[in-house]
């Protein structure tokens, strides 16, 4: 992506929550992101992964009114993000677990020990190598919350899920259960954690897709103040 469109514009459009029909009865991130990548309007565009797509729209959602301008200058960076490869479903949704675990209310720490030794499980499979080797993101999670771990382990060595299910039910399921824990935690700035969660994932996607460059969507910087005119403006005092 040329570097003109790397910069932050000083003019961010609205977003506001759920699906809209058009622009002008609002627009949430990933609608944005497809108008700018000039497809159909919708929040389910191909120019980006559908996992992270899915986060993205979760963050928006989930997000305060308030905050929810920060996420804006973010749109940009999730265009042409998308790949077949089981390994960033796997990242996404390790991303998403790890950053939740520790933060989440205690009866959803469970549900996230076990998606991230799931997850484990799948790359670890995807690499060929052994399943116990956590990583050291997945290593640190499960430390903080070490009275979940028996328990976690126990349940994975019992209930497994190939790769075709873990991308279709078992990803997106472990997504929702880390943004909603996220958003429900005690915690001083959910919306500034649901941001970072988000830029951490679109960095894993970006990893892994900058060797697919020929499949890179480019975006109409142009239409970046249309979308501000039929939307409405945040300021960059929003940012």
């Amino acid at each position: 992506m040329p570097n003109s469109q790397r910069q932050s514009p000083e003019l961010m459009p609205m977003l506001s929550r759920g699906k809209h029909r058009n622009p002008r009865k609002g627009a949430c991130f990933m609608e944005l992101a497809a108008y700018l990548a000039g497809e159909r309007w919708s929040d389910h565009p191909a120019c980006t992964h559908p996992l992270l797509a899915s986060v993205a729209r979760m963050v928006n959602d989930q997000t305060s009114d308030a905050g929810r301008p920060q996420l804006a200058a973010l749109i940009p960076s999730v265009i042409g993000l998308t790949s077949d490869d089981l390994h960033v479903d796997a990242r996404i949704a390790l991303r998403c677990a790890t950053m939740a675990l520790p933060v989440v209310a205690e009866e959803r720490q469970r549900v996230m020990a076990v998606s991230v030794l799931a997850c484990e499980r799948v790359l670890a499979d995807l690499d060929g190598r052994p399943p116990g080797q956590l990583e050291e993101q997945s290593r640190a999670a499960l430390a903080a919350v070490p009275h979940t771990v028996p328990w976690a382990q126990d349940f994975a060595r019992e209930f497994w899920t190939s790769a075709r299910p873990f991308r279709r039910r078992g990803a997106p399921m472990i997504v929702r259960y880390a943004v909603l824990g996220i958003a429900r935690a005690c915690i001083s700035d959910p919306d500034g954690m649901l941001r970072d969660l988000l830029v951490s994932v679109i960095g894993e996607c970006a990893a892994w897709v900058e060797g697919e460059e020929s499949r890179r969507t480019t975006w109409d910087s142009g239409k970046w103040a249309d979308a501000c005119r039929l939307t409405g403006v945040a300021g960059s005092s929003a940012l």
